[in-house]
């Protein structure tokens, strides 16, 4: 009997192209600065959910369960640069997580729960990865900001090849135009 075919999957925000290659530029000016290895422009995103390794039965419940998380479009100011030491990486962050942001991981989450997902036990960290194996980092400081349009988010399947990661959006779902009278 053959195992069930599996996919590495998560859910992300995945940055309009000239967002990516601001973001990679400002990898690449890091790596010159504390070593390591910047994230290629093709990969950089911010996870919301990561799901793991699914079947086919399991990734239709997942985009079941993400059709139906009403969430609004916001803007995410990019204004933080920090270091996570025990992965070794430096990213880019957000001093300000928007409530529209907060409650889409939120409703997410709770979404995903019938489909066997497993939340983290630490608190959700938003964050877009620049650069891997850093062997020193800074300490969290300012960035010049970078005012990211967030208009949807994605289910993403992580592929590890001979050659590294690639990562290949499978669907988006578009997030509500935010209410003008609540701004």
């Amino acid at each position: 009997m053959q195992a069930a075919e599996t996919r590495r999957l998560f859910f992300a925000l995945w940055p309009p192209p000239e967002l990516q290659a601001e973001l990679a530029r400002r990898a690449r000016k890091a790596v010159r600065v504390g070593g390591g290895r910047a994230v290629a422009m093709d990969k950089l995103h911010l996870t919301l959910v990561f799901v793991g390794s699914v079947d086919g039965a399991v990734q239709a419940c997942l985009e079941s369960a993400a059709d139906g998380v009403d969430g609004a479009a916001f803007t995410l100011a990019l204004d933080r640069l920090g270091h996570f030491p025990r992965p070794r990486v430096i990213w880019a962050g957000a001093s300000q997580v928007p409530p529209a942001l907060s409650a889409l991981v939120r409703d997410l989450g709770r979404a995903l729960l019938p489909c066997g997902y497993h939340p983290e036990s630490r608190p959700f960290q938003a964050h877009v990865t620049l650069m891997r194996k850093a062997g020193r980092g800074p300490s969290v400081g300012e960035l010049d900001p970078l005012a990211w349009p967030v208009e949807d988010f994605a289910l993403v399947e992580s592929l590890t090849l001979p050659e590294g990661a690639r990562y290949r959006v499978l669907h988006r779902w578009p997030l509500a135009a935010p209410d003008p009278a609540s701004q």
